[in-house]
């Protein structure tokens, strides 16, 4: 199982982890893409990670992973 906490902006290369996944792991690998990052402590010095996902970036990450072909995924937070 792997599981990508999905951050604002893309900062967390969510696009290259599915790409890695994809072509280095089987289509089938179970996936747990995380939506419910939270800006909390220091967060506010940093303006990239300085809010919420929104809910398109989490279905573009959602997208990505469909699209390169893993069919094992498991979204936690905003429901499609």
């Amino acid at each position: 199982m792997i599981r990508h906490l999905v951050m604002p902006g893309g900062v967390g290369g969510t696009r290259k982890v599915v790409d890695w996944i994809a072509h280095n792991l089987p289509k089938d690998t179970y996936l747990n893409l995380m939506s419910q990052y939270t800006p909390v402590f220091r967060a506010s010095e940093f303006p990239e990670i300085d809010r919420r996902l929104t809910r398109e970036e989490c279905a573009q990450a959602v997208a990505w992973a469909r699209a390169a072909g893993l069919t094992n995924l498991d979204i936690q937070g905003y429901r499609f």
